[in-house]
């Protein structure tokens, strides 16, 4: 396994990091404990949550099965979304952040979170407010690094200048959406991270799915797949991107790996990424998303690939 530094920090992080959202919900106690057994077992260090992930089981499964050997991951938890109906129980304010790390810190059984990401811009929050309170985390020793998610480039830019200002801690990392399909980040946020060395955690690497290339032509959404409720997957089931995946596997196979490979080792050739944050519900998806992170492309082989993206080999 591959091991990057979380953008301009010294931190650590396996290429190839683990999703948690269905920990406590689709994947009950047992089988997160086995999850990351097989995760710890093929050198993954890095499991994403969040408080709002199965209202909060998530955290809470990850704490137990984590019992006696903390030590041996690094643990990126989230805040800014709701958790009870009360006005203070949603966004960025100082009161929020501290409601919410003492509660995620309980549910995972743990005295620290390694990265603690906000999920979410926060319009109604002064940032000033918001990076004081992170700041004054790190500094009590409760987080070790900050992060965050579904950020802008100016956001992240800006937050960040404020911190530098008042010589507070800085976000070392953003959590985007990013993938084959999904590119918008590059015109931006990818410059942006570049140019200020912050690391970039793409999550949703297979685009629901769609990208393993169980999705057929045709053929409708496998029965118990999510593309058979999910409006996000189903909006990728175009003539356009079954002419890109059926390229893009034969590219693949052609080398002796899988589109699901490819995925993965695509994002983690691109600029900045410390990390593909890549959810699992079975030991077998560890097993395959470990396995693209050895898999590392040529600057040709990422031109063929954009190029199949593009339409010009499809």
């Amino acid at each position: 396994m591959e091991y990057r530094n979380l953008g301009r920090s010294g931190l650590k992080v396996s290429v190839i990091g683990v999703g948690t959202n269905q920990f406590g919900g689709k994947v009950d106690a047992v089988n997160v404990r086995n999850l990351i057994d097989a995760a710890l077992g093929v050198g993954i260090n890095l499991l994403d949550t969040a408080n709002i992930y199965q209202a909060g089981r998530s955290e809470t499964t990850i704490g137990e099965a984590l019992k006696g050997r903390r030590e041996t991951i690094i643990i990126a938890s989230k805040f800014r979304f709701k958790m009870g109906d009360g006005p203070n129980q949603v966004g960025a304010s100082r009161k929020h952040i501290m409601d919410a790390v003492h509660a995620s810190l309980t549910r995972l059984q743990t005295d620290y979170i390694d990265l603690y990401q906000i999920h979410g811009w926060d319009a109604d929050t002064p940032i000033e407010e918001t990076m004081r309170t992170l700041n004054g985390l790190v500094t009590s020793g409760k987080v070790r690094y900050i992060g965050a998610s579904n950020f802008t480039a100016w956001q992240l830019a800006h937050a960040n200048a404020v911190a530098a200002q008042n010589g507070w801690e800085q976000f070392v990392s953003v959590q985007p959406h990013y993938h084959l399909f999904e590119r918008n980040i590059e015109t931006e946020l990818i410059p942006a991270c570049e140019y200020f060395n912050i690391g970039i955690l793409p999550y949703f690497p297979l685009a629901g799915g769609f990208l393993t290339g169980k999705y057929k032509r045709g053929e409708g959404a496998p029965e118990g797949s999510r593309g058979e409720q999910s409006s996000y997957v189903q909006k990728y089931m175009t003539d356009d991107n079954y002419d890109r995946i059926e390229a893009l596997t034969a590219w693949a196979e052609a080398r002796d790996h899988s589109i699901n490979e490819l995925a993965h080792a695509w994002l983690a050739a691109r600029p900045q990424i410390s990390s593909v944050i890549s959810g699992a519900t079975r030991v077998e998806h560890i097993l395959a998303n470990a396995k693209s992170g050895d898999w590392v492309l040529t600057p040709d082989e990422v031109a063929e690939i954009d190029a199949i993206i593009a339409g010009e080999n499809a």
